[in-house]
This record gives structure tokens, sequence and C-alpha cells, in this order.
């Protein structure tokens, strides 16, 4: 940088040095925040979660211990809440209810949804309609869906209707009434409206599969079933490893279905560990006990979400 200075008798230029033009009032010494690196940035959403999940989660742990009502005073009563549990013939019911959903849901969805994915990922001209009409229910209300169904479950709804109309008045029944058959309604309605998120996560697996490579096994001798199973399979292992584990997750903690279907009835045979801890907790104000009924559902699903990543590994890793 060059100044022009000027007196009485000349003019002269005068450079100014480079340390001279720093005009910075950093203290000596101090780093800039930026220089201990970037994890403060995300420190406010850090404290936000571990306050909301993580310390609710294990108060809520504490209380299990207790028989907290939600006002006033508590004592702990040690593991007197889970004793309770495993000796009541509901409550037991209502874990069983629980599996069952879970595994049923799990199965039929993923067994459906990977038919639904192989029959539309190259066969049909009309694919990405068809794509669009079984995805549809995926982005409905669970609570409108199950409310349309059990118009159609009523013993003067569609499906009886329907029944009668074929000659079946034998098989015409109050389904959601039935305590034989109305677990199985709940059943068919989760799987109608899961099933087409399912069909997309393979829908994307199928996607990496070389055409290539199907070909070429086909070239082989390979029929469609060796096709499927030592190229398809394999290849799609990540897809069939998400959706399980999204699948089991979501069908432990099925609420909105049962509520909006039976309510729990028909005298109680359709109720599950969220049907309970919410009855438990906020109808009859015995916290302490809807804690316990929700750490007991924690420790299923994470008992089946570790069973599950184990089972669907990749058992190749490692092997020479």
């Amino acid at each position: 940088m060059t100044a022009t200075m000027q007196d009485d008798q000349s003019t002269r230029a005068v450079t100014v040095p480079p340390r001279a033009r720093r005009t910075s009032t950093r203290i000596k010494g101090r780093k800039p925040l930026i220089s201990y690196g970037h994890w403060w940035w995300a420190l406010p959403a850090i404290i936000l979660v571990i306050a909301v999940h993580y310390a609710a989660t294990l108060t809520g742990g504490f209380f299990a211990f207790t028989n907290w009502t939600g006002l006033g005073d508590w004592e702990f009563i040690g593991v007197d809440n889970f004793v309770r549990i495993f000796n009541d013939p509901l409550l037991l019911g209502s874990v069983w209810n629980t599996l069952f959903l879970a595994i049923g849901s799990v199965v039929l969805t993923n067994v459906l949804g990977l038919l639904y994915a192989l029959a539309i990922n190259r066969m049909l001209k009309s694919r990405y309609v068809l794509r669009t009409l079984l995805f549809m229910p995926v982005v409905l209300s669970p609570l409108a869906v199950s409310y349309v169904w059990k118009f159609i479950f009523q013993f003067d709804g569609p499906l009886n209707d329907f029944l009668g109309a074929v000659g079946l008045e034998s098989l015409q029944r109050v389904w959601l009434a039935d305590p034989t058959f109305s677990i199985w309604a709940i059943l068919v309605v989760i799987v109608w409206q899961q099933t087409g998120f399912t069909m997309v996560i393979y829908l994307a697996g199928l996607a990496s599969v070389p055409v290539e490579v199907e070909e070429a096994a086909a070239l082989d001798g390979a029929n469609l079933w060796q096709r499927f199973w030592h190229v398809v399979a394999p290849a799609i292992r990540p897809s069939i490893a998400i959706a399980t584990t999204l699948g089991i997750i979501q069908g432990l903690r099925i609420f909105d279905q049962i509520l909006a279907l039976t309510g729990g009835g028909p005298a109680g045979v359709t109720e599950t560990l969220a049907t309970q801890v919410y009855k438990q907790a906020f109808s009859l104000g015995q916290f302490g006990f809807g804690s316990a009924l929700a750490l007991v559902l924690t420790v299923i699903i994470l008992v089946f979400a570790i069973f599950q990543q184990w089972l669907t590994r990749d058992r190749s890793v490692g092997k020479v």
C-alpha cells in the first residue's frame, strides 16, 4: 500500500508495511471459536435430544419400580410391578397379542411386499401406476384407515354383504366383536396399510441388481427360483434387513389401529402392551405400573431388533 504525503516544499510517496495494515483487535494467544471444531454447532440439538428423549426414558424407567400415580408422593416397590405383569392373565395376553401382531405383520408385509416388488419391477408396463396405488395406503392416517375398515367389518357392512351375495351366509359374523377373529381383522388392516412401504424398500434393493447377471444365470439354465435365491436374494440382503427391522419395531408399537377398531375388546382379547400402557398410565392414573409395561415393551423391541440384525447380517464379511 502506498500513501501520498504533501508538505510545503515537496510531495513524496510513503510505503506502508503489510503488518501495519491489519486492523484486527484480536487478543494475542486466543483461538477463534471455529478452530475448536464444528461439533458445537450441533450442541443445542444434542442437549434437546438428551433432555426430551433419553432423560425422559431414564426417568420413566426409574418410575417403573415405584407406585407413582402421577401426583403426590411415591414409594420404591422394587420389581412388584413386573411380578404383577407376569401374574395377570390379561396382561400376559397383551404380551402374546403384541408378539402375534408384530411377527404376523412382519412376515406378511415382507412376503407380499417382495412379491409386489418382483412383479412390478420390470415386467409390467403399468408398473408406475401400480406403485402409486400400492403405496397410497401408507400415506393415509392409521386412524382414518381403521375407521374405513371398521365400517367394512360391521355386521351390515360390505364384507358380510359380499359373503351373503355369494352364498356364504354361514361365514357372516360380527368380525370385530368375535373373540377369535377380531385379532385377525386387526392384522389384516395393518398388513393392508404397511405392505406398500415394504414394497418400496424392496424396489430400491432390486434396482441395484444387474440385469446382466440375471440374464447370465438364465442362459446357464437356472430356473426362476434359482435365479431369485442365488442372484436376487443375496443382492437385496440390506433391503431385507431394513424392511424387517422397521417392520418389527412398528409391529411391536401398534396402537392406533387397535384403539380405533376394537378399543382392546372384546373382553380385552385384542389388548397389546401399547394399549395397556395408555390405559394404565392415562386412564387409570397408575403411572408407575404403566412405566413398567412400557419398559417391558422397550426390552422386547430391543431384543427383537438385535436378534433380527444378527439373523440378517452379512456372513461373508471376514471370510477369506
